[in-house]
């Protein structure tokens, strides 16, 4: 009898480590997916409909911005009424409250996940000149810049992820974007009203840079402009490949770039 007491106590753990690894074999997909990729279910950006110092709509999960600050962008402080026409044209930069960041689609195993990863950040360089001519405003030139690897969504795991696979920040750190062609503003600018104007730039990330028409819309807020821009691409276009965490957990091969970034006058 104590034999087999000790046969069984030493079949126990055995059967247990084998019980183990079946659980991580069959449920691996499913556990990754819930842990690292499951989606944050943030939505888009938009253009506050509020007036002069409304806040911007700029969380990203449990993390936002650089640092993974879970506060939300707000603008600076402005003027209680518009900014004169005469005072628009000249030298813009980078204000308070700018957001810039990814947004893909994951599926687990051949089916669509519930919701997008969303990654963003709020370390924004760069500035833009806008000149006037003939009573038309036209932004003349733009270049900005940003960390990538400030980019943080509401899972540590991905933002580490994709410090070596995708986008790989710790091999390409920075993305840029330079204006390429002037891009006249609608008349309605200067009222307020959010009008269209496309981004005719070159867009550099993962170290590959493409010509790239982003649609956009622009924003007169008090006394800070607001641009609101959504640019989907394919990965390869960027030679990104998409992450795939052994075929249980995979990205689909496009992805958004998603930013809304206030410009106050130099």
């Amino acid at each position: 009898m104590a034999r087999r007491n000790d046969a069984a106590m030493r079949t126990r753990p055995a059967l247990v480590a084998i019980a183990a690894v079946l659980l991580l074999v069959v449920g691996g997909g499913a556990a990754a997916w819930a842990l690292f990729l499951r989606g944050d279910d943030v939505a888009p950006l938009s253009l506050p409909s509020t007036g002069p110092g409304a806040s911007v709509v700029a969380s990203a999960g449990s993390g936002t911005g650089a640092g993974g600050s879970a506060a939300p962008g707000s603008l600076p402080p402005a003027s209680g009424s518009t900014l004169a026409v005469a005072s628009i044209p000249g030298s813009w930069t980078i204000a308070t409250g700018s957001v810039v960041g990814y947004r893909v689609r994951e599926r687990l195993a051949s089916l669509s996940a519930d919701s997008d990863a969303v990654g963003r950040t709020s370390s924004i360089t760069g500035s833009a000149t806008i000149n006037s001519a003939g009573g038309t405003l036209t932004v003349a030139s733009a270049d900005f810049s940003v960390d990538m690897t400030t980019l943080r969504s509401d899972r540590q795991m991905r933002d580490n992820r994709l410090r070596g696979d995708g986008i790989q920040t710790d091999s390409f750190p920075t993305a840029t974007f330079k204006l390429t062609a002037a891009a006249a503003l609608p008349a309605a600018a200067t009222t307020g009203a959010a009008v269209d104007v496309t981004l005719h730039g070159d867009l550099t990330l993962h170290g590959v840079t493409k010509s790239v028409d982003v649609a956009a819309r622009a924003q007169l807020n008090g006394s800070v402009i607001q641009v609101l821009g959504t640019l989907t691409f394919p990965f390869a276009d960027f030679a990104i490949i998409a992450p795939n965490i052994g075929g249980f957990v995979a990205v689909q091969d496009t992805g958004s770039l998603e930013f809304l970034v206030n410009l106050a006058k130099s």
